[in-house]
């Protein structure tokens, strides 16, 4: 039994490292297309494209990187319960706060713009991920750290709030993967190099969920 744990433990650890890999390498591919390919990212800009740019970037920093890890910790991290509890709990509340800046910035530029509000599947994925976002964290927080509901409460909620974390960074991951497929319609881009690039960052983030999810996943058995 020892040693199967330990294989499971070596898989999950290595998974984990690749994971990390593919996030990198998705993180840095997104500022370089949108610092050099769409004009840099600034919240407060008086130009509408800057604005939209925070929109993207702090969406996939907080909804896909932030959460990853956050699942990442408490499954492969080797540490006692309540410190992999904290470090997963306080990961996806500032997931949740950057979400919440990204979401903000798309309403500002649509403003901006004068363009109509949540009209494409997008936006109906991603709105519909950070409502699921939210509720998914006050019941977690609630059940498993303050005020604690019973354990058998908890040991009957735990099943449905790991799946629901693995559901929720797929439908993060597919919002990302939609919003990428629209913004690049919309530029109807003719620099082949952008449009490349804006693919191979929407390949590493779908590898980077999948490679999070399979290290979570194995983690169980350790």
């Amino acid at each position: 039994m020892d040693s199967g744990r330990a294989i499971y433990r070596q898989s999950a650890s290595r998974l984990t490292v690749v994971a990390h890999l593919f996030g990198i390498l998705a993180f840095i591919l997104m500022l370089v297309w949108l610092l050099h390919y769409r004009g840099g990212i600034e919240y407060h800009s008086d130009n509408p494209d800057r604005v939209f740019n925070a929109h993207p970037f702090f969406m996939f920093c907080g909804f896909i990187f932030l959460v990853g890890e956050a699942m990442m910790a408490y499954k492969t991290v080797l540490s006692r319960g309540i410190v992999k509890k904290s470090i997963h709990m306080i990961l996806h509340l500032i997931a949740l706060c950057l979400g919440i800046v990204g979401i903000c910035a798309v309403f500002k530029y649509h403003d901006m713009i004068h363009a109509e509000d949540v009209y494409s599947l997008h936006s109906w994925i991603g709105l519909v991920t950070f409502c699921l976002f939210c509720l998914q964290w006050v019941l977690g927080f609630s059940a498993f750290m303050f005020p604690k509901a019973a354990p058998g409460t908890r040991a009957s909620m735990l099943p449905w709030h790991v799946s629901g974390g693995r559901a929720l960074l797929y439908m993060a991951i597919c919002a990302a993967l939609t919003g990428l497929m629209e913004k690049s319609t919309f530029l109807n881009l003719k620099n082949h190099r952008e449009a490349r690039l804006i693919n191979f960052t929407g390949l590493f983030v779908l590898l980077f969920g999948i490679f999070v999810d399979l290290s979570v996943a194995l983690a169980r058995y350790v």
